[in-house]
């Protein structure tokens, strides 16, 4: 008899097809293990994938070195027969050519050095480029900065400046010597380096470094009373800092190996510039082959190394344009 209200209990049989569970694993188990698997497919692949854009990273990054190395390989080989061929003085036309120097010496070094005023050129050279560095930092920055404002007739100017830097030097060459003629500048270092005293292309190198200086800057500094000669010198000069590395390694090079303007306006032996003394070496000395070289090689080492030490600065200087958004 079952207490009156409550309900009746029905019992149902353990054993039956009802209460069987299907045969394998437990279900929670395998859940488990199709949840992992699941997860661990893509895993597997994106760690494949990654592995193979690393690999195909490292190859093209290795490609691109191995081609680099040839093509420097091909750039310095001749500044490496050169220095050879001042060591050695062997014959260039040689068959088959040494690779190795052959019992080098300094000799020809020292001819070079007695046996023209070597000295006295080499600071000619100095002093000349000197004058021309000064010049087109200074210049090239007053110019670059007048060309950041907004004026009118400023795109006029700089379509001119764009259409002169077509025009060769040579091609002006008799109204420069007429003006320096003129100005009583001739056999004098000022006029030596008056034609390179501001380039076009270094003026340009100042505007894209100029323009990249934040104008609220600029406005604070005027807020605070500075002119605008204070404002390039303490605030615009050094912020651009590649610029200016970039107007003297340029300057440098070209007053540096100028050739025909000093053939032109130079009258006095004392005042001959390396290039110059090249020339008047080249028709004193009868075997050039070790001491021509050697003379190029005390030419070209202090444009090498000024380049060396600034090289960075000057390809920052030369992009800095470039990247600019």
């Amino acid at each position: 008899m079952s207490a009156p209200g409550r309900p009746k209990c029905e019992s149902r049989p353990l054993g039956g097809s009802e209460a069987r569970e299907p045969d394998g694993p437990p279900r929670g188990r395998t859940g488990e293990s199709e949840a992992r698997a699941t997860f661990d497919t893509p895993r597997v692949s994106g760690d494949h994938t990654m592995a193979s854009r690393r690999t195909r990273r490292a190859f093209e990054h290795a490609s691109l070195h191995a081609a680099l190395i040839v093509v420097s390989f091909c750039m310095l080989l001749p500044f490496y027969w050169v220095l050879k061929t001042s060591l050695t003085g062997e014959n260039i036309f040689v068959y088959p050519p040494s690779v190795v120097p052959v019992d080098p010496h300094l000799f020809y070094y020292v001819d070079v050095w007695y046996f023209i005023p070597f000295p006295r050129y080499l600071l000619n050279s100095v002093v000349v480029s000197v004058l021309a560095i000064a010049a087109n930092v200074v210049f090239n920055a007053l110019a670059a900065y007048a060309l950041t404002k907004h004026f009118r007739g400023r795109g006029a100017i700089i379509t001119v400046l764009l259409s002169c830097m077509m025009i060769p030097f040579q091609t002006t060459i008799v109204p420069a010597y007429l003006i320096t003629a003129k100005l009583g500048l001739l056999n004098s270092y000022l006029g030596l380096a008056l034609p390179t005293f501001s380039t076009i292309i270094c003026i340009f190198v100042y505007k894209a470094s100029f323009e990249a200086v934040p104008r609220s800057l600029i406005d604070a500094a005027r807020i605070d009373g500075l002119s605008e000669l204070a404002i390039i010198r303490r605030i615009m000069l050094p912020l651009a800092t590649s610029a200016v590395a970039t107007n003297v390694v340029l300057s440098f090079v070209w007053s540096w190996n100028n050739f025909l303007w000093p053939l032109i306006i130079v009258r006095d032996p004392d005042m001959q510039t390396l290039p110059l003394g090249l020339s008047r070496f080249l028709s004193y000395h009868e075997n050039t082959t070790g001491a021509l070289y050697a003379f190029c090689i005390m030419v070209l080492a202090p444009g090498i190394l000024l380049f060396l030490m600034a090289q960075k600065e000057f390809i920052r200087g030369l992009t800095s344009g470039a990247t600019k958004a």
